[in-house]
């Protein structure tokens, strides 16, 4: 198909036209960065990893009790590092594989390493001053897990 020659020369002059009258608008810029946080998604999949561990490994009640106070710590990490994650920009549904490797000795030991794992990953430094509350109750959450995780590790060694 041919197209007519005002209409081709209408096409190349318009540009040109708005151009001299200042009618251009200029491409959007492109959006911020984002800035560098803490590896949310990275802690969120161990998080979640070492809860599942944690949760499914028989035991008696003295260990069951800290496995208990470690999963309330793992879960409200969780919810924290998600929230820190969102305010980031970051898409929670994304999962990116755990650190950890299962190291054979049991799920409470692999429990443990999830956590430290978490722990390296949150406890990165935090560029947004807004979110470093938020981190250092991640922090927290998790440290009290490890804790808990660790109880339970010296009773089951103890012979409890």
């Amino acid at each position: 198909m041919k197209f007519p020659q005002r209409l081709v020369a209408a096409l190349i002059a318009l540009p040109l036209v708005l151009a001299a009258t200042g009618c251009v608008v200029a491409p959007a810029s492109p959006p911020p960065a984002p800035q560098h946080h803490p590896a949310y998604l990275h802690a969120l999949t161990d998080l979640r990893e070492a809860r599942w561990n944690l949760e499914h490994r028989p035991g008696n009640a003295a260990v069951n009790g800290q496995e208990d106070v470690a999963i309330v710590e793992i879960d409200r990490a969780i919810n924290d590092a998600k929230t820190a994650a969102m305010e980031d920009g970051k898409n929670i549904g994304q999962h990116p594989p755990e650190d950890a490797r299962l190291d054979w000795r049991g799920r409470l030991h692999h429990a443990d390493e999830l956590l430290r794992k978490a722990r390296n990953d949150v406890g990165q430094a935090e560029s947004n001053g807004a979110a470093v509350e938020l981190r250092n109750r991640v922090i927290g959450h998790i440290d009290a897990a490890i804790a808990a995780t660790e109880r339970a590790i010296h009773i089951i060694e103890q012979g409890a």
